[in-house]
């Protein structure tokens, strides 16, 4: 293994250990904090009504994907499934990024390099074999 496929390989491990560490914290959210991401989904993707029954299955499906995903299992689903997830998230922010200076929407901002993180780990997922079960 050359020098720069060792790079790679660190590289996608990090990339793959650090999106997980920010879903992960989302989904746990869904656990700890129900009425929130209820708000969240009423706010983002219009959906109302959503009881903490509901986000706990959310959770629960969130998290075997994010495990997964973790693993390096199925990577084309798992990181297919993560980088839609994410994507989802970030375009369904879209009113934040037109008034990036009000309040905390400045922070939206940081959903960018996270959903190119995403879009690179399922493009470079063969490459991806450090600490991966597959």
């Amino acid at each position: 293994m050359t020098n720069q496929d060792k790079n790679l390989q660190w590289s996608l491990l990090f990339l793959r250990l650090t999106v997980f560490l920010v879903m992960f914290m989302w989904t746990i959210d869904k656990f700890i904090n129900p009425e929130h991401a209820g708000k969240v989904y009423e706010n983002f993707y219009h959906i109302a009504g959503l009881e903490s029954v509901a986000m706990y299955a959310i959770g629960v499906i969130e998290i075997i994907i994010l495990l997964l995903f973790l693993l390096g299992y199925k990577k084309k689903y798992t990181c297919g499934a993560v980088l839609i997830l994410h994507a989802v998230s970030t375009f369904s922010s879209f009113k934040q990024y037109l008034s990036p200076f009000d309040g905390p929407n400045l922070l939206f901002f940081a959903a960018w390099p996270m959903l190119a993180a995403c879009f690179t780990l399922f493009l470079l997922r063969d490459q991806d074999k450090m600490l991966s079960v597959s």
